[in-house]
């Protein structure tokens, strides 16, 4: 019966440093994610940031043969002529925002402890964002595409041959943007594997 006794006493140490060697696993675990979330929310941030000032400076003016009156005139290019390139705009304005709340939201609910429900809300919230950045990237690079290859069917003249400056700023936005998506889409699977502490 003594023997008995003390091979228990003996065992419950050893099953409650496990326990503790488990849990110190997951915080290590967990904090990496939260490092390696609130990183890449910051670049999300930097990248639609950039993007934006890209698209509001895509501006230039050059001379252009007229169809109607077969005269040279002064014509101007901006952003803000097509309603694709302001829902663009409006969409990267948006996720620049989120990505700066939510890196704030992360911060201040890390220090209580990320509940389940906290968890779940953000992974809505960036696929949320991660949707509208994609429909709004789509919608401005199919104009775009129309304004460096035109429309030889509809008789769509391609703009890029001679708003060449215009034409490099909303590429580039667009590259950055594409970026952002792919970025967000890394802080959607980190927010589904990270687990509550």
């Amino acid at each position: 019966m003594a023997e008995v006794t003390e091979k228990k006493e003996i065992t419950e140490p050893m099953e409650t440093e496990s326990r503790s060697y488990g849990t110190a696993t997951t915080s290590a675990k967990t904090s990496k994610y939260f490092l390696l979330g609130i990183i890449l929310r910051g670049l999300l941030f930097a990248l639609t940031l950039t993007s934006v000032i890209l698209m509001i400076t895509a501006k230039q003016t050059e001379y252009v043969i007229s169809i109607l009156t077969r005269t040279r005139e002064l014509r101007p290019a901006k952003w803000n002529y097509s309603p694709a390139f302001i829902f663009f705009v409006s969409a990267l304005w948006g996720v620049c925002g989120y990505s700066v709340s939510s890196m704030l939201n992360t911060l201040v609910c890390r220090k209580k402890c990320a509940t389940n429900k906290f968890l779940i809300q953000t992974v809505l919230a960036d696929v949320l964002a991660f949707g509208i950045l994609a429909s709004a990237t789509g919608t401005a690079g199919g104009v775009a595409y129309i304004g460096l290859k035109g429309n030889s069917h509809i008789g769509w003249f391609k703009i890029c041959n001679i708003y060449d400056k215009f034409c490099r700023h909303i590429a580039a936005s667009l590259v950055l943007s594409l970026v952002a998506l792919v970025i967000l889409l890394i802080i959607i699977t980190l927010s589904t594997i990270q687990t509550r502490c």
